[in-house]
C-alpha cells in the first residue's frame, strides 16, 4: 500500500513538476492513505480540527428544523418525489442529528422524505453506516452525481442538497503575481532530494485575471482558485429538478479574495488544531484547506439555471432559524447547553467569524 508521499514522489518523476492542485488531491484523497481516507477521528477537541458537528446536535437540530419548514408543503401536497441529499457526510454524525430531530418532531415528514447521502468514497460510507445504523435501510449512498438524476425527464423531483465543509476541501490551484513582468504564474511542486518543493510550473492550464487590482498587487501575492470546486457546484444544480441547493463554508466574496492586505492566501495546513503554512510537510498526515470564493460558486449557480436567495454569515443564518424554531413549541426546551453551542457556532471568535451560508434554489 503506497503513501500519499511516494505517489507524489513517483508523478514528480515523470513530470519534472505536478501542479499544487495535484499534491493536494493525492494528500488529501489518495486511496485508502490520503489523509480523508485514514482519519475518522481528525475533527473535534481530540482531532486535528473542530466543526459546527462536533460542537454538539444543535447544528444539526436548526439545520433540520430548516428544512422541515422547506419541505414540509411538498410532502403534504404529495406533488413529487421529496429527498434531503447530504454530500460528503464525514462520520455521518451530521445526517444522525438532523434525522433524529424529525423522527422525533416532525413524524409524518420523517416517514416520507428519502435520505441521501453523496459520497465517493466506500471508507467513509462505511463510517457514515456504523453511526446511521440505526436509521437503516431508510438511507441510500452514492457515489456521483449521475446516479441522482431522475429516471424520466418527466419526472418532479423536488429535495435539499447540501454540504457542510465540503467546498473548501476541493483542490485548488495556487497562483502568484510577478510584479516586474505583470503576469500571473501558477506555483506547483517539485522535488529538491526528497523534499518537496514549491516550483514555478510552465503552460499552466488555468489563468486568473484580476485587471482592477492587478496595478496595486505586491510581488508574489499568492492567490487560489478552485475549478473543481465550481465544476461541482455546477453539477448539484443540474440534478436539483426543484429544490434547495445549499452550501456551509468558511470563505470569502471574489473582493474579500484578492484584497490586497491577504499577500499569501488563504491555504493552511492543520494538525492537532494548530495552523501551519507548511503546506507540503508530511502529504496524507495534515489537512490542507483554503477558503472558499463565494462569489464564484455562486455565478456557477446563477449560470445553471439556480436563483440565488441569500448568501450570509453563519451566525445570520442560524440566528433566523432559531428565531423561528423558537416560537415552535416542538423544538424543545432553551438548555444551558443549547446556549453554549449556539455561542460556539456564532461568536466571532470561535464558528461565526469566517463561515458563510449560500441558498439557491430552483
Amino acid at each position: 500500500m503506497k503513501m500519499p508521499a511516494e505517489i507524489i514522489r513517483e508523478e514528480i518523476f515523470k513530470n519534472c513538476a505536478i501542479p499544487f492542485a495535484r499534491f493536494m488531491e493525492l494528500a488529501l484523497y489518495c486511496p485508502e492513505t490520503g489523509y480523508y481516507e485514514t482519519n475518522k477521528d481528525n475533527v473535534g477537541r481530540a482531532g486535528d480540527f473542530i466543526t459546527s458537528v462536533s460542537t454538539g446536535e444543535l447544528f444539526g437540530q436548526l439545520l433540520a428544523f430548516q428544512f422541515a419548514e422547506w419541505l414540509g408543503a411538498e410532502v403534504r401536497s404529495q406533488r413529487s418525489e421529496v429527498r434531503i441529499v447530504e454530500a460528503g457526510a464525514h462520520d455521518g454524525k451530521l445526517a444522525r442529528d438532523i434525522l433524529n430531530w424529525l423522527k422525533m418532531h416532525r413524524a409524518e415528514l420523517f416517514s416520507k422524505i428519502e435520505y441521501w447521502i453523496l459520497e465517493p468514497s466506500l471508507t467513509r460510507q462505511a463510517w457514515q453506516k456504523e453511526t446511521l445504523v440505526d436509521f437503516q435501510p431508510g438511507i441510500r449512498w452514492f457515489t456521483d452525481f449521475e446516479n441522482l438524476k431522475p429516471k424520466t425527464q418527466n419526472a418532479k423531483r423536488t429535495g435539499i442538497i447540501f454540504s457542510n465543509e465540503l467546498l473548501d476541501a476541493f483542490p485548488v490551484h495556487r497562483f502568484g503575481w510577478d510584479a516586474k513582468s505583470k503576469t500571473w504564474f501558477e506555483w506547483g511542486v517539485a522535488l529538491a532530494g526528497e523534499k518537496f518543493t514549491w516550483a514555478r510550473l510552465e503552460n499552466s492550464k488555468f489563468e486568473i485575471r484580476n485587471l482592477e487590482l492587478e496595478a496595486v498587487l505586491p510581488d508574489n501575492y499568492t492567490v487560489e482558485t478552485s475549478p473543481a470546486a465550481e465544476s461541482w457546484w455546477r453539477e448539484a444544480a443540474g440534478v436539483l429538478t426543484h429544490g434547495k441547493l445549499l452550501a456551509i463554508d468558511y470563505g470569502h466574496t471574489e473582493a474579500e479574495v484578492f484584497s490586497p492586505g491577504r499577500e499569501r492566501g488563504t491555504l493552511r495546513a492543520y494538525h492537532r488544531h494548530r495552523v501551519s503554512d507548511d503546506l507540503l510537510a508530511n502529504p496524507g498526515e495534515q489537512d490542507l484547506t483554503a477558503h472558499v470564493n463565494f462569489s464564484a460558486i455562486q455565478k456557477a449557480g446563477e449560470a445553471a439555471g439556480l436563483a440565488t436567495e441569500s448568501f450570509s454569515t453563519q451566525p445570520q443564518f442560524l440566528t433566523r432559524i432559531l428565531g423561528a424554531a423558537m416560537k415552535d413549541k416542538t423544538f424543545g426546551d432553551w438548555t444551558a447547553k443549547r446556549t453554549r453551542q449556539f455561542q460556539t457556532l456564532t461568536h466571532p471568535e470561535h464558528l461565526g467569524r469566517a463561515f458563510r451560508v449560500l441558498v439557491q434554489s430552483r
